[in-house]
């Protein structure tokens, strides 16, 4: 089932998420289903239930299966983390929460995919404790972190209040040698929301696709972006390649609506809507290969989009731009068409004497 998304928004009529009814990719498993009841986990929200739902993580064959996590509330040692094998699927029924433990560590992830093959995770909720934490630095406190893996799959699920990232995708460092970047993972029908720094995070990695999901309300530290697309270490070689997001809302984040900062390439950007974030909609620095093509882009606080440092091979097409740069108060204009740039638009889109290879084809304004 889609997630629904309000109809109006500041008495703006908003598209659906549901539209595109795009189906994610089941990934290869055994048939072993598991529920952690049986295992111990007792789902009270006050039980520590971390070892009993990996004990039945464990407990898969060889050959990998599901592991059902029934109605209930279930408090995680984000320390110790859940941690996924490949070849498993971890389902949690619509009515399951896990629920974060405060704690005081730099980094600590609900749930986590390291260097594993064949992963599912979809259900429920996920819920950080970004209001529990006892520390003030800082800023690695996941619901899901995937690393270095590959065939991933995120679907049908809310993950909110981290004291990090809802969702945060990137490279596994292994010991003398190249990190591990994730690869093929794909999202859809996610919610992810008032996280203290990002809504999505799209690190090292390469063949990335975010389908009919809800970014928003990122607040608390740097970038604050809805998504940051941003590699580790570029200027060790580190890149991002081949990202799609499509029929997405991202919206009301602190900062950027869609942040594509350095050593990124190959990214489109279709059918969704970027509104009310409190700077830019979408941002690009040191980047090439991007296509922003039929998504409506409105409201943001400051430019719709900003074209940066050494961006290059950029094309805008298709797009619906209206009150953008809020902050300066809301542009009165009759709707029109423009194929190209002129002044006229900077509020919707801006661009440096450093970008090259740029393209703006036909775009509707009003």
């Amino acid at each position: 089932m889609l997630l629904a998304v309000p109809a109006m928004l500041g008495g703006v009529a908003l598209p659906k998420v549901a539209k595109a009814a795009y189906v994610p990719p089941t990934r290869a498993r055994g048939t072993t289903r598991l529920n952690v009841k049986n295992y111990g986990a007792l789902g009270n929200g006050t039980a520590n239930d971390t070892a009993a739902i990996q004990r039945a993580i464990n407990a898969l064959p060889s050959t990998g299966g599901t592991v059902y996590i029934p109605a209930g509330t279930y408090m995680i040692d984000a320390v110790k983390s859940i941690r996924l094998r490949s070849k498993m699927h971890l389902q949690l029924d619509p009515a399951a929460k896990l629920v974060a433990i405060p704690n005081a560590a730099l980094k600590a992830y609900v749930v986590l995919a390291d260097k594993v093959t064949d992963i599912e995770i979809s259900g429920g909720q996920i819920i950080g404790e970004r209001y529990g934490h006892r520390r003030t630095d800082g800023e690695w406190g996941h619901a899901v972190m995937i690393r270095g893996s590959k065939r991933v799959t995120v679907r049908d699920i809310r993950l909110a209040d981290c004291y990090g990232d809802g969702l945060s995708i990137g490279a596994a460092s292994v010991w003398n040698g190249t990190p591990i970047m994730s690869e093929d993972v794909v999202i859809a029908n996610m919610v992810s929301h008032n996280n203290r720094r990002q809504a999505l995070t799209i690190g090292r990695s390469k063949y990335v696709q975010v389908h009919d999901s809800v970014l928003s309300g990122t607040n608390g530290v740097a970038p604050e972006c809805g998504i940051d697309i941003e590699p580790d270490l570029p200027e060790d070689g580190g890149y991002t390649d081949n990202v799609v997001i499509q029929n997405c809302v991202v919206k009301e984040n602190a900062k950027y609506g869609i942040n594509i900062f350095k050593s990124v390439r190959n990214v489109t950007i279709r059918g969704c809507t970027i509104e009310r974030n409190k700077s830019c909609g979408v941002v690009t620095v040191g980047c090439t290969g991007i296509r922003l093509e039929a998504n409506t882009i409105r409201y943001n606080s400051a430019t719709g989009v900003y074209l940066q440092t050494n961006s290059s091979t950029i094309t805008i097409t298709g797009n619906t731009f209206y009150g953008n740069y809020a902050r300066l108060g809301i542009q009165t204009r009759t709707a029109f068409t423009l194929t190209g740039w002129s002044s006229r638009i900077e509020r919707d889109i801006l661009y440096k004497d450093s970008v090259s290879g740029l393209k703006i084809l036909t775009n509707y304004y009003r």
